[in-house]
């Protein structure tokens, strides 16, 4: 299914970037997506061997353009579309762990508050 020409939208939504492809265009036309270090505009159309930095949320995918699609297929069919670089995958990772210790679980109360427990936090809270 190669081909020659394709939107630099089509192709973030056939490889499974974004859930539609006007949350694509949003993405590429609020600088979220740079191709080979630019910004550039939905329009734009992708080569094979473009070099992608994607923006999504916290996460951030730096990828290589393999195949050009601009048809949304499977996921499995999806991810031959590119290949993501060992250092986005490490700073992604890094950034995930770092996210998870910062969300450290909360120490939480044995057990709910009982009917006399209740009465005693809401007692505490009028004195104040």
């Amino acid at each position: 299914m190669a081909e020659e020409k394709v939107r630099i939208d089509k192709w973030l939504w056939a490889a499974r970037f974004f859930k539609t492809r006007s949350l694509a265009a949003r993405a590429v036309s609020g600088g979220h997506v740079h191709l080979n270090a630019a910004r550039v505009k939905p329009a734009r159309h992708l080569q094979v061997g473009d070099t992608l930095v994607i923006r999504r949320g916290e996460e951030e995918f730096t990828v290589v353009v393999l195949e050009l699609s601009s048809r949304r297929g499977p996921a499995v069919r999806a991810r031959t579309l590119y290949q993501e670089t060992a250092e986005s995958m490490a700073a992604r990772e890094r950034a995930r762990e770092e996210r998870r210790v910062l969300r450290a679980p909360a120490i939480r109360p044995p057990k709910r508050p009982d009917k006399r427990d209740r009465r005693k936090i809401r007692e505490f809270i009028r004195k104040q």
